[in-house]
């Protein structure tokens, strides 16, 4: 220990004899890993931002569909099955740890009125206010949503999106105003930020949002078709059909409750059906284990042997999680890249100083032999002057970089996140430039010949 300390002090007495050469010769090293730094702060913000926007369009989403039903050989398709429930959710929220939200869907589609304009929205889905996180559409552009005591109650609110928004109230504000669905009225009491098409180009603002056991028992009365609700036959079976207006000839003693007075007191049921759940993953990189949390529990829920086939399935975005980590790999490849040729620029330039170091000190190198310094106290000696070098510029450039991250954040508002990662390998980096390319002038210096090296003028 003694020894490498006097090793240590010598090479800082070297280096302070020619104290601008050291300083340019870590220019170099400076340069680089102030680069590093950076570039990689610059690109670690650049790919979170682009995470997040990726995750705000459904990276991290699943969507867990009931199974497919079948009579007589006949398959009804995929979602057909009346397999999934609102407790389904809860029990996912529950024992599910990589789920960050969930909430359960019911579909319609059908027409939505409001004075004498009319539309039919893409999307209406009777859903529960955890929808919002689950898409990450927590901002709401006005009014607040609706809550957990509205769905309960099967209270006839609504959110609508910005398109629904622009084609039913064109410059008027909706909050407060009531709109008709399928002869429902809603009250407005929020609208949603706009989102913009998704990576399919279907338009995500096209969309209507209200309590799930509202669509369910008074909009749809089903599980909702793809079909639209309110350009089909009105044969009463619809909650709020105008084809009854007049009683029929045929009046029974205790007559039925209509379709009306059903939907305003519904009877409890014990099985409620939901056309499907969609939930978060906590992360993209966590979908793959959420959708077998997800699939263990419904699998023991819906009491499905070993032996059996699942009646839901389970859909991740795995074309958008694909995209986000090849993209994410290529920008880091490319910084990589080139902060590696920043870096032996910076080696370069210190074996280059450090060869003219062995030079210039050929008569030091031959009296310390003279008096007995072995070759390798020479060897030490040298290297410990490179690394001392680099890591002298490391420092500089960690704080040279740091401040470069913060002048682009503060200036060009570009987004930067902090690197501990980028500042530890830019040290280890450092160390190792100094050891690389220190090795070859300090070999030289410890195999010079004691006698030439005193004759050396």
């Amino acid at each position: 220990m003694k020894k490498w300390y006097r090793t240590i002090r010598t090479a800082l007495h070297a280096l302070r004899r020619n104290v601008m050469r050291s300083i340019l010769t870590t220019l170099g090293i400076i340069i680089g890993v102030a680069a590093v730094i950076a570039m990689m702060e610059i690109g670690r913000g650049s790919s979170d931002a682009i995470q997040n926007t990726i995750t705000s369009m459904g990276a991290n989403n699943l969507l867990i569909m009931p199974g497919t039903a079948a009579s007589g050989g006949v398959s009804f398709g995929a979602g057909s099955a009346m397999t999934m429930t609102p407790e389904d959710c809860d029990a996912i929220l529950r024992d599910c740890p990589l789920v960050r939200a969930g909430a359960p869907v019911v579909r319609a589609r059908t027409q939505v009125v409001y004075a004498g304009r009319n539309w039919v929205p893409m999307y209406i889905y009777g859903t529960t206010p955890q929808f919002l996180d689950v898409r990450d559409w927590t901002a709401l552009a006005e009014g607040e949503p609706f809550t957990e005591r509205d769905v309960r109650n099967g209270s006839k609110v609504c959110l609508l999106g910005q398109t629904l928004v622009r084609e039913l109230f064109q410059n008027e504000s909706p909050i407060g105003k009531e709109i008709r669905v399928k002869n429902v009225a809603f009250r407005v009491v929020g609208t949603l930020a706009r989102k913009g098409a998704n990576m399919m180009g279907m338009d995500q603002d096209d969309i209507l949002l209200a309590p799930w056991t509202t669509i369910k028992y008074r909009v749809s009365g089903s599980s909702a078709s793809t079909a639209n609700q309110s350009a089909s036959s009105a044969s009463g079976s619809g909650v709020n059909s105008l084809n009854a207006l007049y009683p029929s000839a045929s009046v029974s003693l205790y007559p039925a409750p209509s379709d009306t007075q059903a939907a305003d007191t519904p009877l409890p049921v014990r099985f409620a059906n939901v056309d499907q759940i969609m939930v978060a993953a906590q992360s993209s990189e966590a979908s793959a284990g959420a959708v077998k949390q997800i699939t263990g529990l419904l699998r023991e829920r819906h009491r499905i042997r070993a032996d059996e086939p699942e009646d839901f399935t389970v859909r991740d975005m795995t074309e958008m999680t694909k995209a986000l980590s090849s993209t994410t790999l290529l920008m880091t490849n490319l910084l990589l890249c080139v902060a590696m040729i920043s870096l032996v620029v910076g080696g370069v330039g210190i074996m280059n100083i450090m060869l003219v170091s062995v030079t210039e000190r050929t008569r030091e190198i031959g009296l310390r032999m003279a008096v007995g310094a072995r070759g390798r106290d020479i060897l030490r000696q040298f290297l410990v002057e490179a690394v001392l070098l680099c890591l002298a510029g490391g420092a500089f450039g960690i704080g040279l970089g740091r401040l470069t991250s913060y002048l682009v954040h503060s200036l060009l508002h570009w987004p930067t996140a902090l690197s501990l990662t980028a500042i530890v390998a830019a040290v280890a980096v450092s160390a190792s430039v100094g050891i690389v390319f220190g090795f070859y002038p300090a070999w030289k210096a410890s195999r010079l010949d004691p006698i030439e090296a005193l004759r050396y003028e």
